[in-house]
């Protein structure tokens, strides 16, 4: 089993504006407020895809963003709400925020938001009322939430090299995958197994480079049975034989009687065989060998043999193209759950806005500064426009209402103090607490 991993940004979008507008029709110089609200941001939600391998498509693309919510119109109009993002994850991805997971889809279909869109701010039609018949102010959209996640997968190979030593198995890794998935050290040995990350044309599949086979790795000799167990889990086999070899026919025996001394299921796995280094030799010797390859009693029927050059990048796409096309025709193996992990708790998306609406507290870290949190009135801070007069009167009439003018009133030695709610910073002078 190994562990792949991508580090991605999660944006949702952003609530669009409110609108300050008028209503203007002829013989009606006098109309009423008819600004509309904003659109509601598109939500960002991750969802477990059975067609889906590898975590692949988050190398390339590390950034991704729900479209904003639309600004409000005249007339009342809304505005149009943003669209989600859908993201497809391969099925058994955990989603870690701070190195705390915060999603795990386990389950084929399943789909978890991760971010939420920011609400749609309200347009000056909303705030009529019996003291404020003609408001000039509307609300800001709000911002949508931006995450820093990481994503984990454990993945298992689809394909096995197998080969002995210095026969070109990690050359032909790096020369087919981009990706380099994070792989843990085994302790008995300083050598790891390689692992990339294919994408051929419509194909995506993992590939392991089991390290070398010596004879007498099925009792633990050499790299030991734990490479050899990575071979039972693959779909494909691949062995990679070296056209330098003295007897390249007496080396793919040897390798098949290493793998049945092991475990005989494996032989029953669908190969292909490779021959490397065909470069360095002319095309009749190549065709001698795989004539010889062909005609050993060892091979199993409709085995296909393709001549490469890792180095001079040489036969590649049709071998590709044979592992991508036969693994579309295999089951593809799962996990076993790990029954002696400790199960974790996955904690509950909790609501946008924590407490309820006059949930708040004032602390005072600097003498010069007073900050006011809570989830409300942040929100609120948030989507004011701090250039309009009428929109900063309405948020003043609010902190009255919750008490946090007469909290910040009793403030002591606060005269040059700064008052921060949000991402707002409002001087201390100009609150009014007198009106």
């Amino acid at each position: 089993m190994f562990v792949d991993i991508a580090k991605v940004t999660i944006e949702a979008g952003n609530g669009g504006n409110g609108l300050v507008s008028f209503r203007r029709e002829k013989f009606i110089p006098m109309g009423g407020p008819d600004g509309g609200n904003g659109g509601q941001g598109g939500d960002v939600y991750f969802q477990a895809n059975e067609n889906v391998n590898t975590l692949s498509d988050f190398r390339t693309h590390k950034h991704f963003k729900a479209h904003n919510g639309e600004g409000g119109g005249g007339s009342n109009r809304a505005g149009a709400d943003g669209e989600d993002l859908i993201l497809p994850v391969a099925v058994g991805t955990l989603v870690r925020e701070n190195g705390q997971v915060v999603a795990d889809l386990f389950e084929p279909g399943q789909m978890v938001r991760i971010a939420q869109g920011g609400r749609g701010g309200f347009g000056n039609a909303h705030f009529i009322s019996a003291v404020r018949q003609a408001p000039k102010f509307a609300e800001l959209g709000e911002e949508g939430e931006k995450k820093a996640l990481e994503l984990e997968l454990k993945l298992i190979a689809d394909v096995g090299l197998v080969g002995y030593p210095s026969v070109g198995k990690s050359t032909l890794i790096s020369v087919i995958s981009n990706a380099k998935p994070k792989i843990a050290d085994y302790p008995f040995t300083t050598l790891i197994p390689n692992l990339g990350v294919v994408r051929f044309g419509d194909f995506d599949f993992v590939v392991a480079d089991i390290p070398g086979l010596i004879e007498g790795a099925h009792l633990g000799k050499g790299l030991g049975t734990e490479f050899l167990r990575h071979i039972q889990r693959t779909r494909v086999i691949v062995h990679i034989l070296d056209v330098q070899s003295v007897d390249i026919v007496a080396d793919y025996k040897a390798l098949r009687e290493e793998l049945r001394l092991f475990d005989p299921e494996i032989l029953e796995k669908p190969e292909i065989i490779v021959l490397n280094k065909v470069d360095t030799i002319d095309e009749d010797a190549t065709e001698l060998l795989i004539d010889s390859l062909k005609k050993a009693e060892i091979i199993k029927k409709n085995t296909d043999v393709f001549a490469i050059s890792c180095v001079a990048k040489k036969g590649l796409k049709p071998l590709l193209g044979k592992i991508g096309e036969l693994l579309s025709t295999l089951p593809k193996m799962h996990l076993e759950p790990d029954l002696s992990a400790e199960k974790h708790e996955i904690p509950v998306l909790k609501p946008h806005l924590e407490g309820g609406p006059k949930t708040f507290f004032i602390e005072r870290p600097e003498p010069n500064e007073i900050i006011i949190r809570g989830k409300r009135i942040e929100q609120i801070a948030n989507m004011t426009n701090t250039k309009n007069p009428e929109a900063m009167i309405r948020l003043f009439d609010i902190f009255k209402k919750l008490g946090i003018m007469r909290i910040l009133k009793k403030e002591k030695d606060a005269k040059d103090a700064t008052v921060v709610v949000g991402k707002m910073k409002i001087p201390y002078q100009d609150i009014p607490f007198t009106s």
